[in-house]
Formats: C-alpha cells, sequence, structure tokens
C-alpha cells in the first residue's frame, strides 16, 4: 500500500530526457500505487486546453493508461500551468483537486498544495499570482488567437526568469509563519508541497505538536517522489533511464 506525490517536471519539447522519465515511471513504478497526486508544474507552460501539442497528447495517453489500469490520478494547479482545465482532465482521465487539499491517508490526516503561496515574501510574484488567477484575465487571455498567447507566454516566462534572478534565495522560499498557518486552519501535522525545487523533509511545531513539512523536488537531472504507505513518508529520487 502506497501513495505516490509528484511535483515540478516541466515538460517541454527541448527536454525529451524528463518526458521519457515521467512515461517510464508512469508504465513502471506508478502502476503499483494506490494512487499518483501531481502537485502542480507537470508541464514548463500551458496556454490552454486547444494547444494540443503531439507532447501534450503524448502525456495525456500515458495517464489516462495509468487511470484505466486502476491508479487514479489527482492534479493540482501549479504557477506555470494553472490553466490546465477540464478538457485535458477528460482526455487524461486526471481528478483536477482545489489548490489546497486535505487527505487522509493510511489514518493520516494531510495538507497537500503546490506551495507558491507559501511564498508570501516574494510581494512582487503574489501580486502577479492574484492578478493571473482572476477568473475574467483569465477567460480574456484564453479568447486571444492561439499564435499570440504562445508570444505573450514566451514574454511573461523570460520576464520571470529575469525577477527570479534579481531575487535573494531567501525570499523564494516557503514563509515559516505562512507554513504553521495554513497547517492549523486545516488541523494537520503533515504537509507536502513542490514548487520551491528544494526537496526535503522539515521539522516544525504546529498545532502544538511535532509536525512535518515534505517538499517535493524538480525533475532537473532525475526524479523526485514522495512516497507515503501506512508505516512512513519517504522523500526518494531515480533516475530518469533503468
Amino acid at each position: 500500500m502506497s501513495t505516490l506525490f509528484i511535483a515540478d517536471l516541466h515538460l517541454c519539447e527541448e527536454e525529451p530526457a524528463i518526458t521519457a522519465g515521467f512515461l517510464r515511471f508512469l508504465a513502471g513504478r506508478a502502476r503499483n500505487a494506490d494512487a499518483l497526486y501531481i502537485l502542480g508544474d507537470l508541464f514548463e507552460a500551458w496556454i490552454g486546453d486547444d494547444n494540443l501539442t503531439p507532447l501534450h497528447q503524448t502525456i495525456a495517453r500515458a495517464i489516462h493508461a495509468l487511470v484505466s489500469s486502476g491508479v487514479p490520478c489527482y492534479f493540482i494547479h501549479g504557477n506555470r500551468d494553472f490553466l490546465v482545465g477540464r478538457r485535458f482532465s477528460r482526455e487524461s482521465g486526471m481528478i483536477l483537486l482545489p489548490e489546497v487539499q486535505r487527505l487522509n491517508l493510511y489514518g493520516r490526516e494531510l495538507l497537500i498544495m503546490h506551495g507558491d503561496t507559501l511564498c508570501t515574501d516574494d510581494t512582487g510574484y503574489q501580486a502577479f499570482r492574484k492578478k493571473v488567477h482572476n477568473p475574467w484575465i483569465q477567460r480574456l487571455f484564453l479568447a486571444l488567437p492561439l499564435a499570440l498567447r504562445r508570444r505573450i507566454a514566451a514574454r511573461m516566462r523570460a520576464n520571470s526568469q529575469a525577477a527570479n534572478s534579481q531575487k535573494s534565495v531567501g525570499i523564494m522560499d516557503v514563509n515559516p509563519g505562512a507554513v504553521v498557518a495554513v497547517m492549523e486552519q486545516y488541523q494537520v501535522q503533515w504537509l507536502i508541497h513542490g514548487h520551491t525545487h528544494r526537496p526535503a523533509i522539515h521539522t516544525l511545531q504546529a498545532n502544538g505538536k511535532p509536525a512535518w513539512r515534505a517538499v517535493l523536488g524538480a525533475w532537473h537531472q532525475e526524479g523526485s517522489l514522495i512516497e507515503v504507505t501506512p508505516q512512513n513518508t519517504e522523500l526518494q529520487f531515480f533516475p530518469f533511464q533503468v
């Protein structure tokens, strides 16, 4: 019995090794899980469900095959793919979850999220996030011609990379107070998230008791997952190729 969590694959045509590693994972390790949770940034960018590229179609088919094998797959939007919608959900078989989800796994209460909302010290990003999550702005963007959306997305990625290069390491990490606040809001002792690309399991205090924050790694040179079993919660790494 085990449930698997992954995040921050940032799949794109320019990184075929990561895509190959993910496809191998879906056809292999993931088939033995009780469920798979993808906690955002599965894709490097997502400009609408109508932009179904060969990569997107390949990933949709592979996830659908996993779901058809009996392993449900759940998805929380990340800051790169927050526009993944119902059409891709249907084609892939993924179940879309809200940005914060409480789970009971094997008798243990835990909270899952992408993690960007915890980075409250980065006020510039949080202001930008508030704008792009406005439903009206999203509708206007999705109504634009696909070619124009591609140009806008490329410009936004370039601007984001330039802005991040000027920020301190600490400002782009989670705020400890925000972590405790959300864990106490949902009354949990375990939190699993991605986004920061700083894999680790941290100990802290929440709800007046010991608590743990498990952070997923990004899929750069190797895969990263968190496995939750009735006995343990473990951060694991594995090669793209076996």
